[in-house]
């Protein structure tokens, strides 16, 4: 299960990286398509990136071009599933939060019935 970060950056990178499976970008563009209030700076986008090469969600070189870094990313199987997995994990909350309502429902219900009664 991914972090909120993690989940804020996979989804920065798969939403570049989806029509091809590959894409060229600086930490800086990188940055600028994540949410400002987060604070993201480039020392914990690098960590969480390689976190999530480590975790096989994609392949990650880094090299530089006319002295700037550059990140070259390839997703790989688990980079590739992930809106899949994004789309599950919400599902599953809804139905978490909707069973957890239902069992309040109940259980107000039944301690109603229970004062009718006694």
């Amino acid at each position: 299960m991914l972090s909120r970060k993690e989940n804020e950056v996979m989804n920065a990178i798969y939403s570049l990286c989806c029509e091809k499976g590959i894409c060229l970008i600086s930490p800086s563009e990188l940055l600028s398509l994540l949410p400002s209030k987060k604070g993201f700076t480039e020392e914990t986008l690098e960590r969480i990136m390689n976190e999530l090469a480590l975790d096989n969600y994609f392949e990650l070189l880094s090299s530089e071009r006319k002295g700037e870094k550059m990140y070259v990313i390839s997703l790989r199987a688990n980079g590739y599933a992930y809106k899949r997995y994004y789309v599950q994990m919400r599902r599953d909350f809804a139905v978490k939060l909707l069973w957890a309502v239902a069992s309040a429902v109940v259980a107000f219900l039944v301690g109603l019935l229970l004062k009718r009664i006694f």
